[in-house]
């Protein structure tokens, strides 16, 4: 077979692939000569940047190559100059560049974002894709139909839990109406009359009647008994209202407190309620120690000296001070 002696060519895709690859080889080629070449041209250019040097560093390097041998002051002052220039010239070359690398960067991420579908909601897609052969005239009229409409508010949704200001205002305002109301009337309430029977005692009793009104504490009180009794009393008539002491249902009230007070907190004592100032018996048919008992006693007056003096004898002896936060459960059992 002729031309067997020459070697095997191959065919013609072979041969144009290895064309293919000896213009791939020859570039590489001429790439590592330029990069061999323009190393050399580093080496010797002074004032090129070399990487992990500081600016002092390279241009001591240079100024050192460029000043070997005898110069003169001119020279030597000249040559450092031009590499100083020359080194400044390089570092603005490369923060330009660096600066219109992020340019750049910074351009095709804004291209990314206009690519980017649009958020929006559609509902205008078709949502039959099953149905691919239908006209294209009539896809083109269910697309004129589709609007795109700006979505806003449902106002089917619950938003009271939502913060407010304009009905929060108003709660406010609404608030301070009823307070000033409450206010009012508990102020009506405590300028009501009550007739308060009581028994001043200094080991007898001598009822009275007198009238107060509902907010009077029990030192007004005492000293409106004072005045009622002093024309009858003597021992009355020369001590002071801080010397007579007011005992309820067993229990020495204070000056401070007010009838107000014991009818609004509905207080008890040890052997009735507080809240009640006339005198009634209880009265059931059927006895039942279950059920309260409905019965009010007179409350007592008595000079302290007297109540130092007989404190350990009977009924003195019962009593003892009133305390809001003590409960009479013996006392206060309610029925059905």
């Amino acid at each position: 077979m002729s031309g067997m002696g020459d070697g095997y060519v191959g065919t013609a895709q072979d041969g144009v692939r290895i064309r293919r690859l000896e213009k791939q080889r020859e570039a590489e080629r001429r790439k590592i000569q330029e990069l061999k070449n323009k190393t050399a041209s580093s080496k010797g250019q002074p004032g090129l940047l070399q990487f992990g040097s500081s600016t002092s560093e390279i241009l001591e390097t240079a100024f050192k190559k460029e000043t070997v041998g005898l110069v003169t002051r001119e020279q030597y002052v000249e040559k450092r100059v031009t590499i100083k220039t020359k080194l400044e010239e390089e570092e603005k070359e490369k923060l330009q560049k660096l600066q219109q690398e992020e340019e750049e960067l910074q351009l095709q991420k804004l291209k990314k974002r206009k690519i980017k579908a649009d958020p929006r909601l559609s509902f205008c897609d078709d949502l039959d894709n099953g149905n691919e052969d239908e006209d294209e005239d009539n896809k083109n009229d269910e697309s004129d139909k589709c609007v795109w409409r700006k979505f806003g508010k449902d106002p089917t949704v619950e938003t009271s839990f939502l913060p407010d200001s304009e009905r929060e205002a108003e709660e406010q305002a609404e608030r301070e109406r009823l307070r000033k109301q409450w206010l009012r009337e508990q102020e009506l309430i405590k300028n009501e009359p009550l007739q308060i029977t009581y028994s001043y005692w200094d080991g007898t009793g001598h009822r009275r009647v007198i009238q107060v009104r509902k907010g009077d504490s029990i030192g007004e009180f005492l000293r409106a008994v004072q005045q009622q009794l002093a024309p009858e009393f003597r021992e009355v008539r020369t001590t002071s209202v801080e010397n007579l002491l007011y005992v309820k249902e067993d229990l020495i009230i204070p000056h401070q407190h007010s009838f107000y007070e014991l009818i609004i907190n509905k207080a008890r004592g040890k052997s009735g309620p507080l809240f009640h100032f006339d005198v009634h018996e209880d009265v059931r048919t059927i006895a039942d120690a279950t059920i309260e008992k409905d019965e009010s006693h007179a409350g007592k007056v008595v000079e302290r000296h007297w109540y130092e003096k007989n404190k350990h004898i009977f009924p003195a002896s019962r009593w003892e001070i009133y305390d809001p936060t003590k409960k009479w459960e013996r006392y206060t059992i309610h029925g059905d």
